[in-house]
């Protein structure tokens, strides 16, 4: 019978994950608006991928289920097909941020502004951040790899917010629109790295955030 402590740990790990969806899921709808509303291939890309997180959190959620009952069991066919979908869904991503920046490169169309992509990176690493911080706390007292994994995941999302930050900002002060392209580049480099990781994960092997 599994300790009281341990017990509560559990549980905060599931409500973290639960947050994580929802806060994915406010970020995803109000960037992909705001995105599509300023023209800015960065901030609607953001948003998408903020979706395709939601995927990937409803997995983890299921996994804090799975090793809550049993930590040595293996991954549910439900982890692994959560996987794939999320696999899919980032390379997905990758190819339409690449094809849009090369589309608004080659006809030089400009976002009107990226104002509120500097709002919205600066309020997700802040959230993102904090996640990150409680999620390694919950790992380390459950000594739990899958959810120390599961934090240093997020890292990721931290990353994308910073790509975001800085398109945003140098578009701000200079005007350029190439600015915003190689933001929307810089996210399709991580989302083609979370989309191999999410298929080296389903397929048991140990990616780069599970050795972190």
């Amino acid at each position: 019978m599994m300790d009281p402590d341990s017990n509560r740990w559990y549980r905060t790990a599931f409500v973290l994950s639960l947050f994580t969806i929802a806060a994915n899921v406010v970020e995803g709808l109000v960037s992909m608006g705001l995105g599509a509303q300023d023209e800015t291939l960065a901030l609607f890309g953001f948003g998408v991928d903020s979706f395709i997180e939601v995927v990937s959190a409803v997995g983890i959620v299921v996994m804090i289920l799975r090793i809550r009952r049993n930590p040595e069991t293996p991954r549910s066919q439900f982890e692994v097909t959560a996987l794939r979908i999320t696999g899919t869904a980032f390379y997905l991503l990758t190819a339409g941020l690449v094809l849009g920046a090369a589309v608004n490169l080659l006809t030089g169309r400009s976002p009107e502004s990226t104002a509120w992509g500097v709002v919205v990176s600066l309020v997700s690493i802040s959230v993102m951040t904090g996640l990150v911080l409680a999620k390694r706390s919950v790992g380390r007292r459950l000594k739990s790899a899958p959810i120390l994994a599961d934090a240093n995941c997020t890292l990721v999302c931290i990353y994308m917010s910073v790509v975001l930050l800085a398109s945003s900002v140098l578009f701000e002060l200079t005007g350029i629109g190439f600015m915003d392209a190689l933001g929307a580049l810089g996210l399709a480099v991580f989302s083609f790295r979370e989309g191999r990781e999410s298929f080296e994960k389903a397929a048991g092997k140990e990616c780069e955030c599970e050795a972190g």
